[in-house]
């Protein structure tokens, strides 16, 4: 008879090779992991392929504000791009904001010490979404104010007034690498400034343009009215000139003529356009790499957001070319009217809604076409070690940051977020990235084509990484976008 002691030692035998083969296996497949990463590391920073996907995007279509011909002949471009490859295109269709800037015009007809005859022309822009003046203009004096405090305490000097809110772009927060926070302590006047003047009784609103580089650019951008309360045109002053305003208000009376002549049309139909490089084992579930196809009508929407959607075209089309399938399915998405209320990414959540566990991941990148520093994750906090393999293979090309962030990786992904998809974003040197942003500055000649390669490297890294993990990144809590 075997002894009791004899059994043990060979379950503990057993055991002890079970464990071994574990973790032998476990070993091999993380090389296995490490040396597919470097290689798409090595093969995205040669590749030149995104480049000239954005260069055509810029020189041949230009801006590409929502509604317009340009818009739809981006999404053409990129899906015939894409097409050439082997991956499965498609058009979702979206219904979109058309808005036209029209005339825009403003001066100061009336100051302290004017000359007689001597007016002086003002640099400005129409927000986004702006309601037009008559078509003749208004003219009325000017109200500076440096605060929503400081309007509500003048409330009442408001009435009939052109209201100018002069606030400055934080520089210092900007070139220390927190221009996020900078651009949102300014935006918030982009967005409801002109609502805010029009309780007050207010005939218009002006903004200290949002930007960054004063070189007497004015920077455009969506704005939102409160229904409850009248709409009034508005528009963002150069920051340059606001100053000017301001300096000359500070001595006495100054009357502006401001003519804007924006126009709302009907919703016209458009498309996101989306591109599957398909899993090998779960074709069914999905992660994103995304950017946005709509720009600004100022200029060519290159850092904005043409990097973006280029690089992760590039991402998709790098594996693509590697012929690397991951687990599961990587989605291109070039997402329609993010400038303009997100309307794209709005319709993909609603197309996707009933089988959301299908959405396993999103990323997106809108955030310029700065040198990549790392990744940031709105993921549940105890899955942030699952990426410690992704940032060693990241390490060598400098993007060591790894920050867990408490809202979506991207305006577009926000519904997905809140249907809780875990969403991403690279993270990329922005110090200058808002001295161009929604300007007529935003040209090809200020991208880097290195960085570009390098968010292409980024992105391809981050999408393969997700969707070929053993299982699914766990979920987010389900909240309002």
């Amino acid at each position: 008879m075997t002894s009791h002691r004899t059994v043990l030692l060979g379950i503990l035998i057993l055991c002890s090779a079970t464990l071994s083969s574990r973790v032998f296996a476990d070993e091999a497949s993380d090389a296995a992991v490490a040396t597919t990463l470097d290689r798409i590391r090595t093969a995205g920073m040669g590749d030149a392929w995104a480049y000239q996907r954005l260069a055509d995007l810029c020189d041949k279509i230009g801006p590409r504000i929502s509604g317009s011909r340009q818009a739809e002949a981006a999404v053409e471009q990129i899906a015939a791009a894409l097409k050439a490859g082997s991956l499965a295109v498609t058009l979702q269709p979206v219904k979109v904001p058309h808005w036209i800037r029209g005339d825009e015009q403003a001066e100061i007809i009336d100051y302290p010490g004017r000359p007689a005859g001597v007016t002086q022309t003002l640099h400005l822009t129409t927000l986004g979404g702006s309601v037009a003046t008559p078509t003749q203009g208004i003219s009325a004096q000017v109200l500076v104010v440096h605060s929503f405090d400081e309007l509500r305490s003048h409330e009442a000097a408001a009435r009939g007034k052109i209201v100018l809110f002069d606030v400055p772009f934080n520089d210092e927060l900007a070139v220390n690498g927190r221009s996020g926070s900078a651009y949102g302590q300014g935006v918030v006047y982009r967005a409801q400034g002109a609502s805010a003047a029009a309780r007050a009784g207010a005939a218009a609103a002006l903004v200290r343009t949002v930007g960054g580089a004063n070189y007497r650019l004015p920077h455009t951008g969506h704005m939102d009215y409160d229904p409850k309360v009248a709409k009034i045109p508005t528009a963002a002053l150069s920051a340059e000139d606001a100053m000017w305003v301001s300096r000359l208000a500070a001595e006495g009376p100054v009357t502006l003529r401001l003519k804007l002549l924006p126009q709302s049309l009907p919703d016209v139909e458009s498309h996101n356009v989306m591109a599957d490089w398909v899993g090998r084992e779960h074709p069914e579930e999905v992660v994103i790499v995304s950017g946005h196809l709509d720009s600004w009508d100022l200029a060519q929407g290159a850092i904005d957001d043409g990097a973006g959607v280029a690089s992760a075209m590039g991402a998709v089309h790098l594996l693509e070319s590697l012929g690397l399938h991951a687990r599961r399915t990587i989605r291109f998405v070039g997402w329609m009217s993010e400038e303009n209320g997100a309307a794209g990414g709005e319709a993909y959540f609603k197309l996707n809604s009933a089988a959301l566990a299908r959405q396993v991941a999103a990323i997106e990148t809108d955030n310029g076409a700065g040198r990549p520093l790392g990744v940031s994750a709105h993921v549940n906090p105890e899955s942030m070690a699952l990426f410690k393999p992704l940032l060693k293979a990241l390490t060598p090309m400098g993007a060591t940051l790894l920050d867990h962030r408490d809202e979506p990786g991207g305006s577009d992904v926000k519904w997905l977020d809140a249907g809780g998809v875990p969403t991403l974003a690279p993270i990329v040197d922005t110090r200058t990235y808002f001295d161009f942003h929604h300007s007529a500055a935003d040209t090809l000649d200020k991208i880097d084509p290195d960085n570009i390669r390098r968010q292409v490297a980024v992105l391809a890294m981050m999408a393969y990484f997700i969707a070929d993990m053993p299982e699914p990144l766990p979920r987010l809590p389900v909240s309002k976008p």
